[in-house]
């Protein structure tokens, strides 16, 4: 596997992070929020959602990519 498919593919795995803990923590739904504290509140403006939705992706990216300790 090249290094092209390796980026891509943990951009993917990145991805599938990032709709697993907006979906489960109710990140920019149109909930009131989440019980564990990661929601977004329903007034929040749909600017803040994205940007938001954009500090968890990368987040998730340096999940993914962190290396693995021993």
């Amino acid at each position: 596997m090249d290094q092209n498919q390796t980026a891509r593919r943990t951009e993917d795995i990145a991805l599938d992070l990032l709709k697993f803990v907006a979906a489960t923590a109710n990140v920019g739904g149109k909930s009131t929020g989440s019980t564990t504290g990661f929601g977004i509140p329903s007034s929040a403006k749909p600017e803040d959602q994205v940007t938001s939705l954009l500090e968890l992706y990368a987040k998730c990216r340096q999940a993914v990519e962190a290396p693995l300790e021993d």
